[in-house]
């Protein structure tokens, strides 16, 4: 994978196995030292391990991150991972492997990691920024192949690149813009701005007595305030919340009449003297996922926690 003069570059590169793995990344990132670009790796931690193994002492120069922490929560990855990182290096070209889509993703998480995928192309149009991002080919569905092929305007695989003839990010985000449906046994409550604190009471209340405590109960509590704010400011004046637990996490959503018009909201940095636009950032960055619907119906926001 050698080094192009565009200024976006967002190849899907496809690897079965360590050696195909190693084979596709080492030398984008020893290209890179070579050139004095800034590298960073966002992959899960076995393969940070193979690479650092593999890259020996140069890999001291290289910015490791688990994405299994890091980029848990697929809308924090732009902002909190790839922007972080790109940010912070202005006036460089900087090179970065980022591979949020593993075997161990559940179906709940994959929408939000497709969607991702898709957005990158709109945060980093136009910016001097390599992201490659890898496919266990070998691991993964067949489906999910597809959807790289629609969110990468180059697939790399088995060391052949060719332009995708599917590439249509703008499609593939609208795609899984999807109904969330809500199970019979979530608690709602409804809510105007003067019922704001008793909505926030209810949902918190909820939460402890299904079993979230401690930081994790925070953390619930800050990201219903955010949220149910949202609602009464820019949602139409109201809303109602739902609360529930499934698989281990508690749930909590929030509906009103509102609609994201821009598919990056929550997902940009906030500005050093912004005051205000930081409510769905500060969810993406406190719970473990995030799923949107959106249309000029009405706005759905579901957050997930684990305990």
């Amino acid at each position: 994978m050698t080094h192009s003069a565009e200024s976006f570059v967002h190849p899907a590169l496809f690897y079965r196995g360590s050696r195909e793995y190693l084979a596709g990344t080492v030398p984008f990132i020893q290209e890179g030292l070579a050139l004095s670009e800034p590298v960073a790796v966002a992959a899960p931690w076995s393969n940070l391990e193979l690479l650092r193994a593999e890259l020996g002492r140069s890999a001291e120069t290289v910015r490791f991150i688990d994405m299994t922490e890091a980029g848990r929560n697929p809308g924090r990855i732009i902002p909190k991972v790839l922007r972080a990182f790109a940010d912070a290096r202005p006036g460089r070209r900087v090179r970065i492997i980022g591979e949020p889509i593993w075997a161990g993703r559940t179906p709940a998480e994959y929408p939000a990691c497709v969607q991702h995928e898709a957005l990158i192309n709109t945060a980093f149009r136009g910016r001097e920024v390599t992201i490659v991002c890898p496919y266990d080919a070998a691991r993964l569905d067949a489906a999910v192949l597809a959807d790289a092929y629609a969110t990468h305007p180059v697939v790399v695989d088995g060391g052949h690149a060719e332009r995708s003839d599917t590439y249509d990010p703008d499609r593939v985000v609208a795609a899984y813009n999807q109904p969330l449906a809500l199970p019979l046994r979530a608690a709602a409550f409804a809510f105007e701005a003067e019922r704001l604190p008793d909505a926030r009471d209810f949902a918190v209340e909820r939460a402890k007595h299904l079993g979230l405590t401690g930081q994790r109960l925070g953390d619930f509590a800050l990201a219903v305030a955010e949220l149910t704010t949202n609602s009464v400011v820019h949602g139409g004046g109201s809303g109602t919340v739902w609360v529930w637990d499934e698989g281990g996490q508690v749930l909590c959503e929030v509906r009103d009449s509102g609609h994201l018009s821009d598919p990056l909201a929550g997902r940009r940095p906030p500005l050093r003297d912004q005051l205000g636009g930081r409510g769905l950032l500060m969810v993406n960055y406190l719970t473990d996922l995030v799923r949107v619907h959106t249309s000029p119906e009405g706005t759905a926001v579901r957050f997930h926690l684990g305990y």
